[in-house]
């Protein structure tokens, strides 16, 4: 039923073109759960196949992924903490998640905001927090379209050598189905391995740059007069 949701609204916007990436890219970042894997892996395979521009392809799913984060910023700084969390039940978001979102952003701050962007589970929401925290909205935006940057143009990569792989006769709907169906074929399989590896090297490179991060500012030196 979920599948058949997602595939009914990915087919409706995506008949407007980048515009339909921005706007299901906007509708991923905010608090409403839908896969960004069926929006932008699709959009690099439509770049495989010649029917789309890369980097107009990417410059509206990272679009799409700010406006959605800045309207959970404004959320959060609009009407506050009991406000998110008494009505984010009726989207699956909870006073446990809105913990380890504060959480996160306390221990790693700023950074967090772009670090956040690259961890399912986490990119929707860190946005929260942020604005909870009256974050620099242009440091906001900058860390939010970095780490939103990466990750689409990821997607998109994939998206680009399934079209390498299969061939330009594979057709988007298997793209959904891998990651809207438990009952996957051998193909829709290793699009999701794929997307999977993607998204563990991600989880890796934020382990680095936390660390890195903390280090830098651990060590780093006062000016001296």
């Amino acid at each position: 039923m979920f599948g058949q949701i997602i595939e009914t609204i990915v087919n409706f916007i995506g008949d407007a073109g980048y515009l339909g990436i921005f706007v299901m890219m906007f509708i991923e970042s905010s608090f409403i759960p839908f896969p960004s894997e069926v929006v932008m892996i699709p959009a690099g395979y439509l770049v495989y196949r010649g029917d789309m521009n890369a980097v107009i392809a990417v410059i509206a799913g990272v679009a799409g992924s700010l406006a959605g984060a800045l309207l959970n910023y404004w959320l959060a700084l609009r009407f506050g903490r009991e406000f998110l969390i008494r009505f984010g039940k009726y989207f699956f978001f909870t006073e446990s998640s809105m913990q380890k979102m504060e959480s996160y952003f306390t221990k790693h701050g700023e950074i967090s905001t772009f670090v956040g962007r690259l961890i399912m589970g986490v990119r929707q929401y860190i946005s929260l927090p942020a604005g909870l925290a009256r974050m620099n909205l242009a440091k906001f935006c900058f860390y939010t379209s970095l780490g939103a940057g990466i990750w689409v143009v990821i997607l998109v990569l994939i998206g680009y050598y399934i079209g390498v792989f299969f061939g330009a006769d594979f057709e988007i709907a298997h793209i959904i189905h891998a990651f809207t169906s438990k009952d996957i074929s051998g193909e829709e399989s290793t699009i999701k391995n794929w997307t999977r590896i993607a998204g563990y090297s991600l989880l890796v490179f934020v382990c680095v740059v936390s660390v890195v991060y903390v280090l830098y500012w651990k060590f780093k030196k006062p000016k001296k007069d």
